[in-house]
Formats: C-alpha cells, structure tokens, sequence
C-alpha cells in the first residue's frame, strides 16, 4: 500500500461511519456486526502501519508554498496511533450495550466512529498545519455526541465545550502562523524549527507566542484556569465521556503540546526560561486544584472528571520539565492514564446503565451484587493512586524522575503536588470501593436485591483494561524501552 496507507487510515473510518446512516441495516445486530468490523480493520491496519512503516509522507491537500495537510507516522504519533488501536474496538464494544436504550444510534455511532478516524489524523500529521486541521475537526465531529441526549444539561454542555475549544484554538492559531513564518520548515522536527537568525534579539517576543500556544492547544487538556468544560461534557453517554476523558480529545491536546514543544519551538529555546516557570506553575496549580475538586465532588461521573483533569497535569507537567527524560514520562503516563480512566468510566457506565445511580451515596453494597464492576474500579483506583504492580505507579515514576533530574525549584514543588495528588487520589477513589464492598453491618441488602453485573460485552472491555493495567505495571519495559527510542532523536 506505501504511503497511501497513511490516508487509508484516516480517510476508511471516516467514510465508513457515513455510512452507517446511509446503509439499510436489517436490524441491530447487523449494524453492531458493521462498526465493530470498520473499527477492527481500522485498527489493524494501525498495527499493521506501525510495524511496516512506508517512509515518506502522503499528502493530503497542498494549498501553497509550504502549506499542505500532510501526513505521516513517526515514533511520537506511533505511540498515540498504537493506544487508541487498542482501546477503540473495545470502547465500541461497551457502546453496544450501553447504547441500546439511548436512542439515535445510528447518528451517535457515525460521530463515533469518524471520531476515530480524525483522531487518526492529529496522530499522523505531519505539519503544524496538519495537527490544527484536525485538531479542529476533532472538536466539531466530538459536539453532536456531547449533546446526543439533547437535554438542557447536554446543550448547556456543548456550548460550554464549543466556546472553550474556539477561544482555544484562536491561540492555538496564532502560534501556528508564527511558526510557519519564523520557521525552517512547518514539518515537525525533532528539536524545533525556528530560525536561530529571525529569532535573535527577539527571544521574549517569541517566549511568549509559545506561552499562547501551549494554553490554546491545552484547552483540550483542560489546563487550569480551562478545566470547568471537561466535568460539565459528563452529561454525554458514558462511551462519550470515557472517550473524551481517557482516549480521544484530551489526549490530542497534551499531544499537540508535545509536539510545539519538542518538535517546533524547540526546548533549547524554552528550557530555563520564563515561560517555562510559567506553564509548568500553571500544570501544577491544576494537579492539587483538580485533584480537591475531585475529593468534594459527589457525583460519580463528575469525580472521575476532575480525576482526569488533574492528571492531564501530570502528562503537561512532564512536558515542561523540558528534557527526554520528561517526554518519556509524559508519553508512559499518557499510555497508562488511558487504561486506568476508561476503566474507571466504563465501571462509572455499567454502575448508571443497571441501575439508574449517579451519585456515590447511592453506591453502598453494591460490591456485593456487582463484584466484576467493582474490581476493575478499584483496579483502576488503585492505579490511579499509583500503588506498584500497575501501571500508573510506573508511569508517576519516571515523571518525578525526569523532575528530579531536571533539579530546579520548580520541579521539586511539581513532584510534592504529585504526592499531595496520590493522597487526595487515595481518599477519592477508595472510598467509592469500601462504601461499595463494606457498607457496615447493619446495611439491608434487600434494598439492592436486582442490583447485577451487565453482560459480557461491557465486562469484557473492563477486564481486557485491567489486563492492560497490570501488564504494563509488571513488564514496563515493553513499553518504555519503545518510548526511551521514540525520545532519543531529541
């Protein structure tokens, strides 16, 4: 196939989720049989793209001069290709039963699975041009599955993510035309791109543009003082929110922030200075704020939301320690956080999908009668918590490592926020798991009696996300020695 793979994976997932509004399905069943192929063959054509890399690059549409929506795969977008080929044929898996009684689900499924195809597209892009366009796109094809319910709460919601991602994306833009005029070249390159000669004498000048960009693309990280559209987009279906929170959007945005940093402003030009200090503050003010939200709030869905937003601050703190050693972390913390919070969701889901409960008052005994659901979210749990043996305790690691070595001030402050975070992350995951297993000996089990697991398909995504967990916790080197490779061009 050569480079025409590149648009082949982008492009089928997108087409074929047209599709499923224009195809005259005989039944359910045979809609589910449909997606859930389109999803796989996408997927395996990922793997197969990543183990047989065609060199070059397959361009999409040129406009002029150095502007074109190009694509590609490298070590970096290898690694955010290859998550989301794992974790989507089981998130659309868990959708299927989820989905039975929402309603329009052939409009919320074709969203669904276009997603995956644009979120392909930031994952192989090759350019800055090319990562806003889908960028984007991402947030324009993601609103109709925020408001799928059409309720007050769900259109409040959209709105609120629509007028974030604009102001977000206007930032963003402006960092993109400031690099592809004060650039070598709009490709992503590993060290940055911006002309030594255009830039001296104006380096504060510069600083600052990085700072506007790193904010605008963090919108969909939600970065604090950005944060307050992620929780509120939990009105959403639970496949939704577990793909925005653990998969899809908040993912391309701290990716997109690897990529400024790393491969187009350069970290020669960033590390030590001003904006430095100034982004990685605002990482942590979001890891400790996020993080007590999260203990206060009661509403499960909502707590797994400030849950995600504050470790997203983990990924960008990494991010800003400005070294190999911190993309690394970053990039294993990525990987690991998307297991241990679709798992959490996906329990979050099955728990309101049986029974209609939202709030973690409502939770007690349920241990008992759901004990699958409630392994994996106590596995997710303690993950979270960063306990050794999964992958979040490995994943923290090399975070506090790469700030260790990096050794300033800043730094040492970021990695007590990270344990201030385990600690409130303790409190706020387990106490939703001993309420559950130890409601107290007086509690009347009878209350809860048709309380059960769901089906296979929504346990067999949980266990394959515990699977993924605890193999990554043992073996980590079968992922960071791919990551230590992915950093070594820097």
């Amino acid at each position: 196939m050569g480079n025409y793979i590149y648009a082949i994976t982008v492009l089928f997932p997108i087409l074929m989720g047209v599709l499923i509004v224009l195809l005259p399905f005989k039944n359910r069943t045979q809609m589910m049989i449909y997606i859930e192929t389109v999803v796989i063959l996408t997927s395996l054509l990922v793997l197969y793209m990543e183990m047989n890399t065609p060199d070059g690059v397959f361009t999409l549409f040129r406009f002029q001069g150095n502007l074109s929506v190009t694509l590609t795969l490298d070590g970096l977008g290898s690694i955010f290709a290859g998550m989301i080929a794992i974790l989507w044929p089981l998130a659309v898996l868990f959708s299927f039963e989820y989905m039975k009684h929402e309603g329009h689900e052939k409009y919320f499924f074709m969203f669904y699975v276009m997603t995956y195809g644009v979120t392909l597209g930031v994952c192989e892009a090759e350019n800055i041009l090319t990562l806003y366009v889908f960028f984007e796109m991402l947030s324009l094809i993601t609103l109709p599955l925020i408001m799928h319910t059409l309720t007050r709460e769900a259109i409040h919601a959209s709105r609120t993510y629509f007028y974030y991602m604009v102001g977000g994306a206007a930032f963003a833009f402006i960092g993109m035309i400031f690099i592809l005029i004060y650039g070598t070249t709009s490709s992503f390159v590993p060290g940055g791109v911006l002309d030594p000669a255009k830039v001296a004498g104006r380096e504060n000048f510069f600083l600052l543009i990085y700072v506007m960009c790193f904010c605008g693309f963090s919108v969909k990280a939600a970065l604090f003082p950005f944060s307050s559209w992620l929780p509120k987009a939990g009105v959403a279906p639970t496949p939704v929110t577990a793909l925005l929170h653990a998969v899809a959007v908040v993912k391309t945005g701290v990716f997109a922030v690897m990529r400024i940093t790393y491969y187009s402003f350069g970290i020669d030009l960033l590390k030590g200075s001003w904006a430095q200090s100034f982004v990685m503050t605002l990482t942590i003010i979001t890891i400790v704020y996020a993080s007590s939200r999260a203990l206060k709030e009661t509403h499960i869905k909502r707590r797994l939301a400030w849950s995600t937003v504050s470790n997203l601050s983990y990924i960008l703190f990494a991010v800003t320690q400005m070294s190999a050693a911190g993309l690394e972390g970053a990039l294993g913390h990525m990987v690991a956080h998307a297991f241990m919070k679709i798992c959490g969701f996906f329990c979050a889901g099955a728990i309101m999908y049986k029974t209609g409960c939202h709030y973690i008052h409502e939770l007690d005994g349920f241990g008992r009668k759901m004990p699958k659901v409630f392994l994996a979210f106590t596995f997710a749990g303690l993950g979270l918590m960063g306990v050794p043996g999964l992958c979040g305790f490995i994943s923290k690691w090399y975070i506090v490592k790469a700030a260790t070595e990096n050794g300033s001030a800043l730094s040492y402050l970021g990695v007590g926020a990270l344990l201030v975070s385990a600690l409130l992350t303790a409190i706020y995951m387990l106490t939703v798991s001993i309420r559950a297993f130890f409601p107290g000996k007086a509690f009347d089990y009878s209350k809860i009696e048709t309380v059960e697991d769901p089906n296979w398909m929504m346990i067999l995504p949980l266990a394959c996300f515990v699977i993924g967990m605890v193999i990554l916790g043992l073996h980590p080197q079968l992922l960071y020695n791919i990551l230590h490779n992915v950093v070594s061009v820097l």
